[in-house]
């Protein structure tokens, strides 16, 4: 087969690599793709916002299908417009997309069916967002209703923190995500991640993950795209994840059918397991970064064989198997994350970091200057471990760390605290 991957990112890095592992495989190209993919795929300079061009690449190459890797692409309706063309594509369609494009969607639909979520209030305006702020008291969270890149969410401790958040979504800080604006309960709990592949009626579970959003040790500091990430997440136990299938997915599965919007793709839950059991906090309709990195990692199936049966419809006659050792992702980010990171500094040792078993370096933000290899982003690197335990994987992850030569990045040095200390 011959497969296109959209993106650039740890996330499609990730992918390629298990993708290109597969017998069924012909040829992987990645647009745009970056340095780290190219020992995986051909990288080609396409514009994926133009539809229309990458339809014509597909034919050109004829590709056999096309797996999209971030939101953005889904939710401006890359899928449809392939489709469309009579070209295979895994992930979902504009209107399916909107379980992760807009926030209030997600929640009128966890209404209509009845799936246990934060009590909420949805504001198209800065003044009536206050006052509901004011009524209900801190903390409270503030999210922009559309895209932001996974920067558009507040947890506030104080109404004024609260209201400073109200005041950045319309005062333009998210652009047209910002436009309208969700106020959420807070949930007490533990957070956790939770994958299915979907088909439009079948969803296969994919995994479970923990990541650490925030860009500082001890979980401090601002909220990032994610600092790092383990898999499996103890915390989700086999009867967690059968009442969260029963609760939330299948439900949500079901409902997006009898609405003419059925998901096909990849549906992440964001997860609090509260006292009263799991309650969702958000959908994404993409593999998370950095927890696709450690899913990867995990997975012994042929993932590109387990993508066309969901493309098929054919997720009820396949199943995923795991790896039962724990996969740890360390990211590391460029200084000045996640406000002004600095762009352009030269990073080495990545041969030296990248050889030991059982550890991969994923590339999300790096580019080729003059010959060598540069930071271009944010989150810059991937570094990926898998381990008999949580804590084995995060020492084999900190020690390909330490031998990264880049003085110009950071990182967390406690990713995977929790299960670490569950395992005492």
């Amino acid at each position: 087969m011959n497969v296109l991957l959209i993106g650039s990112g740890g996330r499609e890095h990730a992918l390629a690599w298990k993708l290109a592992a597969s017998p069924v495989l012909t040829k992987l190209y990645a647009a745009p793709g970056n340095p780290g993919m190219a020992g995986d795929a051909e990288c080609v300079a396409l514009d994926v916002s133009d539809h229309a061009a990458v339809v014509a690449y597909c034919r050109e190459k004829a590709i056999d299908l096309v797996v999209v890797g971030p939101e953005a692409p889904l939710v401006a309706g890359l899928a449809d417009a392939l489709t469309d063309a009579g070209i295979r594509v895994f992930g979902p369609s504009a209107a399916a997309a909107r379980l992760e494009g807009s926030k209030s969607f997600t929640k009128e639909l966890c209404d209509r069916y009845a799936i246990p979520t934060a009590a909420y209030g949805r504001f198209d305006n800065a003044l009536a967002a206050r006052d509901y702020v004011r009524e209900q008291g801190a903390p409270i969270v503030i999210k922009a209703d559309g895209l932001a890149a996974g920067k558009g969410v507040t947890v506030a401790m104080t109404e004024d923190e609260a209201i400073a958040a109200i005041d950045d979504c319309f005062d333009g800080s998210f652009g047209a995500a910002g436009a309208s604006v969700v106020v959420e309960e807070f949930l007490e709990g533990e957070e956790a991640s939770f994958f299915c592949l979907c088909d439009g009626r079948t969803a296969l579970p994919f995994g479970t993950a923990q990541d650490h959003k925030r860009v500082g040790d001890g979980d401090t500091g601002p909220n990032t795209g994610g600092m790092g990430a383990y898999s499996p997440a103890p915390v989700l136990d086999e009867a967690t994840l059968a009442r969260t299938m029963a609760e939330i997915i299948e439900p949500t599965l079901k409902g997006m059918a009898e609405m003419g919007t059925p998901f096909t793709g990849v549906l992440y839950a964001g997860l609090m397991l509260t006292k009263d059991g799991p309650k969702l906090i958000e959908y994404n309709v993409r593999f998370g970064d950095p927890e696709c990195q450690v899913l990867m990692m995990r997975l012994k199936e042929d993932l590109l064989l387990l993508i066309n049966a969901a493309v098929d419809g054919q997720l009820a006659h396949v199943s995923a198997r795991w790896r039962d050792e724990a996969a740890l992702t360390v990211v590391l980010a460029a200084k000045g994350y996640p406000a002004s990171p600095e762009k352009g500094t030269v990073i080495g040792g990545l041969d030296a970091a990248g050889t030991a078993d059982g550890v991969e370096i994923f590339h999300a933000g790096t580019a080729m200057k003059d010959g060598a290899l540069v930071a271009n982003g944010g989150r810059v690197l991937n570094v990926t471990a898998l381990g008999g335990s949580v804590k084995e994987a995060q020492e084999k992850a900190y020690r390909a760390v330490d031998l990264i030569d880049w003085p110009e990045g950071f990182c967390r040095r406690d990713i995977g605290w929790r299960a670490v200390e569950r395992e005492g």
